[in-house]
């Protein structure tokens, strides 16, 4: 399903923290936001999971405007994994999966065969099945977010929303996690803070800077040596190497380094 953000403005304490943003994510495409801290990404996903109400703009998931949806209806559609994954005490991994089936419960809120067959897929396909009845609590960071992307997609979205889904984890356990994410073939919206990752991850990067799109475009368009500078404050070049995997080729020197290095004029 699509997405598309057309014009979203959002303000805060009445200060603008999104400026104009659009974009979008086309059925099935992996979409990567990046850009400083502070540049207004989670805010972003915020509006598009419908957790803040923008100021301005609209947010479509296949064609209707989010904020005119039921709770119920837009929840359907868009699944959010986030680095907060609130109260877990005492849930086992499969309940923690099954809370994902709740946008598609009735009034009495009973499990159906419909509710069954999705939790016992997502667990088998995030591979947390040998652990399923575990203590969510007792498990290792790379396991609890398998779990909740189990929970994502217990929940058959057709829009996944992730902000900062490999925090923490090990190099192994990210690179899994991302094979995992590719391929599930939903629309996909990621806020990553490792460039290297969204390079190796997306279709395409859309770059925020102070509240607005700077770029946006596949990943060998948008990480340019200029954007890597004047953004990221890094000295860099990107490539397509052989086995198709873009890499990022970071300067020794940091770029703030060279700053203090040249002469003043005097």
């Amino acid at each position: 399903m699509k997405l598309t953000v057309d014009r979203l403005h959002v303000s805060l304490d009445r200060r603008p923290i999104l400026r104009e943003v659009n974009l979008e994510a086309a059925k099935g495409d992996i979409v990567g936001l990046v850009g400083p801290n502070g540049s207004g990404k989670s805010t972003l996903l915020r509006s598009v999971y419908r957790s803040l109400r923008p100021a301005g703009g609209v947010v479509r998931v296949g064609g209707d405007d989010v904020w005119e949806l039921s709770a119920r209806t837009a929840a359907r559609r868009t699944a959010a994994v986030l680095q907060d994954s609130g109260t877990t005490a005492g849930l086992s991994v499969t309940e923690i999966v099954a809370l994902g089936r709740t946008p598609h419960h009735g009034l009495l809120g009973r499990d159906g065969a419909e509710d069954r067959e999705a939790v016992a897929d997502a667990v088998a396909r995030c591979g947390v099945t040998p652990f399923a009845d575990r203590d969510y609590t007792t498990l290792s960071g790379g396991e609890r977010q398998r779990v909740l992307l189990a929970r994502a997609l217990a929940q058959r979205p057709e829009l996944l929303v992730l902000d900062e889904l490999t925090n923490h984890l090990d190099i192994r356990a990210r690179f899994e996690l991302l094979d995992l994410i590719r391929s599930t073939g939903i629309t996909t919206l990621a806020v990553l803070h490792d460039l290297d990752l969204a390079a190796r991850l997306c279709d395409h990067l859309v770059v925020l800077h102070e509240g607005e799109v700077v770029a946006a475009g596949p990943v060998l368009e948008v990480l340019t040596p200029d954007l890597l500078r004047d953004v990221f404050g890094v000295r860099g070049d990107t490539e397509r190497h052989a086995d198709g995997v873009v890499r990022i080729t970071y300067a020794a020197q940091p770029l703030a380094l060279d700053r203090e290095a040249e002469p003043v004029e005097r």
